[in-house]
């Protein structure tokens, strides 16, 4: 059964409205004008999400790609379907939607939480003056080399990410992949691999400096040691690239996919780590290994 998102409130409501946003208390004597500027502003976002379209609020672009444990695979909760009005997902027929889990649609039949929606609400927390828009492109049991440059899923990527750009600007690619790489052969070869790819990538997309995040995979996995440890190094040789921890993470029971409570913290970590990389790039440490 699929559960019904909550209805947005029409303008004409807004105009009643206050500007308490659900969640947070706040004085009822005091700051009442920034209460009212608070409306407007959230009348305008929630009028935008009624209609399927993003608010005028400059958007921030996130590419989210590699293989299942990035397309998420954890069972979806209550939490997981109720969006985030300054969060939005380019849908499989590129339009712009409240952003939802599940947001990718590689395998619709067993697709669930991944990082994506808990890394997006964690930046909306950080930045509230803009709009996060999370492009979808990753596919389960997928390997580096299936996403050579040149080839299908590259190329989807590419072009999805173009047309998210003309509501934005690309401020990040969020990596999660590995799982299928974990023999020592392919883990040996896998950092020069991966920084061709964020080269091609990064010149595909017009984005030299463009942070990129990686996650490691499951330490749950009987053979994720080699390759965490590649993963672990690749900000040594990838520029603007940060390293996001699985320390504590746990699996849905299958030794391979991170669970729901899992999912929302990797996304959190992802979210930290590209605040932590922006910020540091915004100091002119960007054209460095991080």
């Amino acid at each position: 059964m699929t559960d019904a998102l909550p209805v947005f409130l029409p303008m004409h409501a807004c105009a009643r409205f206050h500007g308490l946003k659900p969640g947070i208390s706040y004085h009822p004597a005091s700051h009442i004008s920034w209460l009212r500027g608070f409306s407007i502003g959230l009348c305008l976002v929630l009028a935008a999400m009624a209609q399927g379209q993003p608010s005028s609020a400059p958007m921030q672009i996130f590419l989210l790609i590699g293989q299942s444990n990035m397309a998420g695979r954890a069972a979806i909760g209550p939490q997981d379907r109720v969006p985030d009005p300054h969060v939005y997902v380019l849908t499989k027929q590129l339009t712009w939607a409240p952003a939802v889990d599940p947001l990718h649609f590689d395998k619709p039949e067993i697709a669930g939480v991944g990082p994506g929606l808990s890394f997006g609400r964690t930046l909306a927390a950080a930045e509230p003056q803009v709009v996060i828009g999370l492009v979808p492109a990753a596919f389960g049991g997928t390997s580096l080399d299936d996403w050579k440059p040149g080839g299908e899923l590259y190329n989807a990527a590419v072009a999805r990410t173009r047309t998210a750009l003309q509501h934005g600007r690309l401020a990040g690619i969020l990596w999660h992949q590995g799982e299928s790489d974990s023999s020592p052969e392919l883990a040996a070869t896998y950092a020069a691999r991966f920084a061709a790819l964020i080269a091609r990538l990064r010149a595909d997309l017009s984005a030299p400096e463009v942070p990129v995040i990686v996650g490691e995979t499951g330490r749950f996995r009987p053979d994720a040691g080699a390759i965490n440890r590649v993963l672990s190094d690749l900000p040594q040789t990838v520029r603007a690239c940060a390293f996001v921890s699985a320390e504590g993470l746990t699996d849905k029971g299958d030794r391979l996919h991170f669970d729901t409570r899992s999912q929302h913290e990797l996304g959190q970590r992802y979210a930290r780590a590209w605040l932590a990389l922006a910020q540091a790039s915004g100091g002119g440490e960007a054209n460095r290994p991080l």
